[in-house]
């Protein structure tokens, strides 16, 4: 599907009364054509993160839930998608919890029918080599002996390896700040090992360097004002840096930047010790999100 057919589908999505509540989106989806259902499925793996609406939302809480409620609907669903969907990172995303939580949830119901079908369908062993069991899953060795582990690994590496790699270590605040925007804003279907690289930077700054990772949100509230990604700020780097070493600094920025101090009305810091909850208490006051 091209961007403008992405486009009518969010156009779609954005416009239909029928996804205001789960019960409703749920009755809207499962009398949509399967055919329909799967592009609908396609767009939401492009869409990015800072562009998800309530609408998209409840659409992608439709698809969740999907293997756990109607099995059957959700194998043919990721059958359709496997056979009308071109784009290669796309359809690798039914392995993004869709076909593990199908098989988890429900895989003695479906387990046969996938068996029969893989029989005849190339792309459907291809996308089973994707799914990883525990030792003692009861599926582990029927999907095993299905699967297209080799051709799905060679696929998997080629979407993980970024082009240009991050080296967070010789990057400066802004850049790095640039770069946190950059591979947050991202769909799953378009994270490399570039985000998970941004990740384990992250943690190593919080535990090694406080202070750095504190400038980094500073320098992130510079240029980012979209709220779906401040929401993944507060409740991601900066909730997670707070701490009774940091609380003078978060306490000194929050007095001189409203922004910060905004910022950390999405903390969430019911687990933190009395002191640390009497201070970040007397900074957030009635700012909570």
């Amino acid at each position: 599907m091209g961007s403008t057919e992405d486009a009518d589908m969010l156009a779609l999505i954005a416009a239909a009364p029928e996804l205001a509540t789960p019960d409703d989106t749920e009755i809207f989806l499962d009398a949509m054509p399967i055919a329909e259902l799967a592009s609908m499925w396609g767009v939401l793996q492009r869409l990015s993160r800072r562009d998800r609406t309530g609408a998209t939302w409840s659409a992608i809480l439709y698809f969740d839930h999907l293997p756990h409620k109607r099995p059957d609907r959700a194998l043919d669903l990721a059958l359709e998608v496997l056979r009308s969907e071109v784009d290669k990172p796309t359809v690798m995303q039914l392995n993004d919890k869709f076909m593990l939580s199908l098989l988890y949830a429900q895989g003695a119901s479906v387990i046969g029918r996938i068996e029969a079908e893989a029989k005849q369908n190339a792309g459907l062993r291809w996308l089973l080599g994707g799914i990883y069991f525990g030792p003692d899953e009861p599926f582990k060795r029927r999907i095993e002996a299905i699967a297209d582990s080799k051709g799905w690994r060679a696929d998997d590496l080629a979407r993980r390896t970024p082009k240009h790699p991050l080296d967070c270590e010789a990057m400066s605040v802004p850049e790095l700040a640039g770069a946190w925007v950059e591979q947050y804003s991202k769909s799953e279907r378009d994270r490399d090992d570039n985000f998970f690289a941004m990740m384990d930077y992250e943690r190593d700054l919080r535990e090694e360097y406080p202070d750095k990772a504190i400038d980094l949100i500073v320098e992130i509230l510079k240029i980012e004002t979209n709220p779906v990604m401040l929401s993944l700020l507060a409740a991601g780097p900066l909730e997670d840096v707070i701490s009774m070493e940091t609380i003078d600094r978060i306490e000194r920025e929050a007095c001189t930047n409203k922004r910060f101090h905004d910022l950390l009305g999405g903390v969430w810091y019911y687990r933190a010790s009395d002191e640390l909850k009497a201070r970040l208490d007397a900074l957030v006051g009635q700012n909570r999100w």
